[in-house]
């Protein structure tokens, strides 16, 4: 008996996994064990195929009804956002369907009540292609390192912003020239607000926290965010001479004592030689830190119609077997409850660049400062500029709050002209 599939949206993705089940249905029916059929299609207007090859009549206004059919064995959702997407995920999962979303958004707002509602169902919600498109890493941070004690993740997860910044340090370009080119190649939106200003890779942040620390005290509000607008060509240019690469990650971290995680994402300073350093165009990738495991990465596309729906179909794969199979993940039961603590308590180091004016004693006060709240300098440079200079500072590690104090106070210097550049500096676990 064939295992039918209600499709949410039908979309760029949507029409990629309709593909690929007509495309594939030998070797998916095998894979899982029955074979699978397209049973129905939500979308906002009924005006044809839509291209898939479908029989018109699949297709349907009535998402509601299509979820909560008696027929239907498995729902994916793909049509993002918050509402209608958590009302139909939490319905179909009432009425015994297991879901595959894409859904990063209500995941990293809702994601708790739904897994919870899964599991309380005795059914499955998989997201692989919530995260970081058709990369296989959200299984292997539930399943494959369970048993390993994860100690930071951190991640290129937005692929616009990962080829503006690209482009900002390959080619010398500004922010809004590169911009503009990810627009004319389609990999940012008119509106670019959500990858731009760090609101996407902050909601895979909060996925990604959760499952590293096996933790359900984590959503999208929680993480701290930075955007890329203010990135310019003179950070570009800091960072070439410090021998790093200016990168937005998302950075979820256990805190030193364990007890909490740290969720933030930002730009940073990163050494040419991290591997994440060498993540170019719009590509996406992951760097994990294990006690047991060490050190791994996970690379490759994360975004597209065809990958997202590639993570999708295996997404489908492993709930169809385990629905064959009368079981379930049972996730969303395991939460120990570490809380997120606060931006200020979080250890990084700075960079900060300031205009100084060239005269005797300068150093000696900026360094006050830095003492005064108990940073310490690793380094230092000085370039003269006629009657004025720039110095360029970076910290030893220290708590957020502390360097955020000091660059406030350093801005109220009268030798101060003016901070001209702040970014955090990243490297390996074991670099202070």
């Amino acid at each position: 008996m064939a295992m039918k599939v209600a499709l949410l949206g039908c979309g760029v993705v949507g029409a990629e996994v309709v593909r690929l089940i007509n495309e594939q249905s030998a070797e998916l029916g095998a894979r899982v064990g029955a074979p699978l059929e397209i049973g129905g299609v939500a979308v906002r207007r009924v005006g044809g195929t839509r291209g898939t090859g479908l029989d018109p009549e699949l297709f349907t206004t009535d998402a509601m009804g299509l979820v909560t059919r008696p027929d239907i064995d498995l729902v994916v959702e793909v049509v993002g956002g918050i509402e209608p997407a958590r009302s139909l995920i939490l319905a179909a999962v009432k009425s015994g369907k297991s879901v595959v979303t894409a859904n990063k958004a209500l995941l990293a707002e809702d994601g708790a009540t739904i897994l919870t509602a899964a599991r309380e169902a005795g059914v499955d919600v998989y997201y692989e292609a919530a995260v970081a498109g058709a990369i296989p890493l959200l299984r292997p941070l539930r399943d494959s390192l369970a048993g390993d004690r994860v100690n930071r993740v951190l991640g290129i997860v937005n692929g616009t912003t990962n080829f503006i910044l690209d482009r900002m340090d390959a080619m010398g370009a500004g922010f809004a020239e590169s911009l503009e080119e990810a627009q004319s190649l389609g990999y940012a939106e008119a509106d670019p607000t959500a990858d731009v200003e760090g609101f996407d890779a902050a909601a895979k942040a909060a996925i990604l926290a959760r499952l590293a620390f096996h933790t359900q005290q984590v959503t999208a509000a929680d993480v701290h965010r930075e955007g890329i607008t203010e990135v310019s060509a003179g950070d570009i240019a800091s960072a070439r001479a410090m021998g790093c690469v200016v990168k937005l990650l998302a950075i979820c971290q256990r805190s030193a004592d364990g007890d909490a995680v740290g969720v933030r994402v930002h730009p940073v300073m990163l050494p040419r030689e991290h591997p994440l350093a060498n993540v170019n165009e719009a590509y996406n990738a992951v760097f994990v830190e294990a006690e047991s495991a060490g050190r791994l990465m996970f690379y490759g596309a994360g975004a597209g119609g065809t990958p997202t729906a590639s993570a999708v179909l295996g997404d489908v794969v492993a709930v169809a077997r385990n629905r064959l199979a009368a079981t379930s993940a049972g996730e969303g039961g395991d939460d120990t409850g570490m809380p997120v603590h606060p931006m200020g308590k979080t250890v990084t180091r700075y960079h900060i660049a300031l205009d100084v004016a060239d005269r005797p004693g300068v150093l000696a006060r900026v360094a006050d400062v830095f003492a005064g709240n108990g940073v310490s300098i690793k380094n230092v440079r000085q370039e003269g500029h006629g009657e004025d200079a720039q110095l360029v500072l970076v910290s030893h590690q220290a708590p957020d709050a502390a360097l955020g104090a000091t660059v406030e106070e350093l801005r109220g210097l009268d030798m101060v002209r003016s901070v001209a550049s702040v970014m955090r500096v990243e490297a390996f676990a074991d670099q202070a």
